[in-house]
């Protein structure tokens, strides 16, 4: 008997994730599986209960959810070998859709899921992101944001409507008003960017933000990660130049770069501009900068 720990968001998808849950729990309880429901109160909770019954054994632990629950199942598997399943029942599901995984189809998902567990997981990379000055970090999959795309994160989190990538871009009309470009200094394996800046991005994989294609060709299996820069906008250049990041066009903008590396320095520079905003990764809140992020590749066992 396969022994699965269960973590539900009963929140995602607009309030859709209780239901996805049970689905869920009930589905891979009839496959014979011994399910054991970790969800909890807050996320913290619920990943304090995933790492104790990890270390106890478990044999997979799946997540429910959007990209948030994602991320707390990357931060109790990743760097342990436990592998990690997902039902995606979340709005965004930007990591699922980095994966070709289900998106709010609980059956299939769980079929996917079992397919991993006969076959063996799919390993792929994990970032490590953390201050400079300690050792202590967290995990993320998919892009950490530390620009404009941060403030609007943050804002997005505060609203309930609409769903997907248009709750980012009422957000993006809601923090337009105060944006001035940040001052950045971004220090890669073999280059520095300074800049007053707009953006900074640092994608393991390529959609964030409920579709937002930040970074079209990151792959999570790579060993790198893909840092996409761009100097200071106005505020119609930003009106102007978003849309297109949905389907990559940003990328063709002369003041946006994407660079490569393996490790990343992101401090501010306060004689460029206003300190940028707390940084986000895979839609939650990371900290202020700096930051020092490190790929470990292969560092995380999936279920696909």
């Amino acid at each position: 008997m396969i022994h699965l720990g269960l973590v539900v968001n009963p929140t995602a998808g607009s309030g859709r994730g209780t239901e996805a849950g049970r689905r869920a729990h009930d589905l891979l309880q009839s496959r014979g599986h011994k399910v054991e429901d970790l969800s909890a109160a807050t996320l913290a909770q619920a990943t304090d209960q995933a790492r104790a019954a990890a270390v106890q054994g478990l044999d997979a632990l799946v997540v429910v959810g959007g990209d948030g629950m994602v991320h707390l199942g990357v931060n109790v598997a990743a760097g342990t070998g436990l592998p990690l399943g997902i039902i995606a029942a979340g709005t965004g599901n930007d990591i699922a859709r980095t994966l070709a995984l289900p998106r709010g189809d609980v059956a299939a998902s769980v079929a996917t899921l079992e397919h991993g567990l006969l076959d063996g997981p799919r390993r792929v990379d994990a970032v490590r992101v953390g201050s400079p000055e300690h050792a202590a970090h967290e995990w993320y999959l998919g892009v950490l944001s530390c620009g404009f795309d941060a403030a609007i994160n943050a804002r997005a989190n505060e609203m309930a409507w609409p769903r997907g990538a248009g709750r980012y871009v009422r957000a993006l009309l809601a923090e337009l008003g105060r944006f001035r470009p940040y001052g950045y200094r971004v220090t890669l394996d073999d280059a520095v960017w300074e800049s007053a800046g707009s953006l900074v991005a640092v994608a393991n994989t390529a959609w964030f933000g409920g579709g937002f294609q930040i970074a079209p060709d990151a792959h999570v299996d790579d060993g790198l990660l893909d840092v996409v820069v761009a100097g200071p906008f106005t505020k119609p250049g930003i009106v102007k130049i978003f849309p297109g990041i949905t389907r990559g066009r940003h990328l063709s903008h002369p003041a946006v770069q994407v660079l490569r590396s393996r490790t990343v320095l992101i401090e501010p520079l306060t004689d460029l501009g206003p300190p940028p905003p707390v940084a986000f990764a895979d839609g939650e809140r990371v900290g202020p900068l700096p930051l020092r992020v490190a790929v470990d590749p292969g560092a995380l066992s999936v279920l696909c």
